[in-house]
């Protein structure tokens, strides 16, 4: 009897893990559609710094870091993380500005990607990397519209997650909990205090930018972080990572319904075969037993 009576439960909660994960993505995404209609006022570097703000305030609020007892080594991870975490956050809001949310955030979506390939022989991994290079390839070919740039930053903001996940793996390692994110994004925080004042002072921001702005705060950190933690009681880790796959996908559909922008069938075809090669990939490596998934550490903190 008890057993019948565990199961429906242990699938309704399952059940409802997933469907926070779906939530938080789609959260997520239209936080950064929210903010990016603030550019036209005070930037993509005016729309991060009060994100960052308002994600310093939140993570400091959960971790609670006991910074004086933070060793010489630990505040070098600690720093590490936070320099990677600003300049993923700027590059990728400033490959929104100028190339759109939906290839922005698949363009980013390889830098986790790269870290589950990283050291892989199997057949089935580099069938992956095939897969996702041709989506690349035709995202990026040249175009007369192509802008180089754009796809660059979101390059850069695809290595700063595949630091990102490394060093957010070697700080939780060295300190307990939520303490070392918590801490990297209040220095986070920190530095875009200046770059914020000097962009608000530029650029002085009207009402509703700043009411996107914040609005990108609260949609794109504040609620996928704590909604992430609380799905994470209810589905198993590996399936989170995998879940987050589907990222690329609510990005390019947000962009579609909400900012207006158009996507080619190649462009379609090329972000679900990026999103493909990401899913397969961390699935074989769960498969194979790999000892820690690439995205378990903690919910990225965008």
């Amino acid at each position: 009897m008890q057993t019948t009576t565990t199961a429906p439960a242990a699938k309704t909660g399952r059940g409802a893990g997933f469907a926070m994960l779906l939530g938080s993505g789609l959260s997520n995404q239209l936080g950064a559609a929210i903010g990016s209609m603030a550019f036209p006022v005070i930037g993509p570097a005016g729309v991060v710094a009060v994100r960052q703000w308002i994600a310093a305030v939140l993570l400091l609020g959960v971790g609670r870091p006991r910074l004086r007892a933070f060793t010489p080594p630990q505040w070098r991870l600690v720093l590490a993380l936070a320099a990677v975490f600003a300049t993923m956050n700027l590059a990728l809001y400033a490959a929104i500005d100028r190339i759109g949310l939906g290839l922005a955030v698949t363009l980013e979506f390889l830098g986790p990607l790269v870290v589950a390939l990283a050291g892989s022989r199997r057949l089935l991994d580099l069938g992956c990397a095939v897969i996702a290079a041709a989506g690349v390839v035709v995202l990026t070919r040249p175009q007369p519209s192509t802008d180089y740039l754009g796809i660059g930053l979101a390059l850069l903001a695809a290595v700063c997650w595949a630091c990102y996940i490394l060093l957010n793996r070697a700080v939780g390692r060295r300190l307990p909990g939520a303490q070392g994110s918590a801490a990297a994004a209040g220095v986070s925080g920190l530095v875009f205090v200046p770059v914020g004042v000097l962009v608000l002072v530029e650029h002085p921001p009207t009402a509703g930018a700043l009411v996107c702005a914040a609005g990108a705060g609260l949609l794109a950190s504040a609620v996928p972080f704590l909604v992430d933690l609380l799905a994470l009681r209810r589905i198993p880790a590996a399936a989170f990572g995998i879940f987050m796959s589907v990222n690329p996908v609510l990005a390019a559909g947000v962009g579609v319904l909400v900012l207006g922008e158009s996507l080619q069938v190649a462009q379609w075809l090329s972000i679900a075969a990026i999103v493909a090669a990401n899913a397969v990939s961390v699935s074989s490596g769960l498969r194979r037993g790999a000892p820690e998934n690439i995205l378990e550490s903690t919910p990225k903190m965008e």
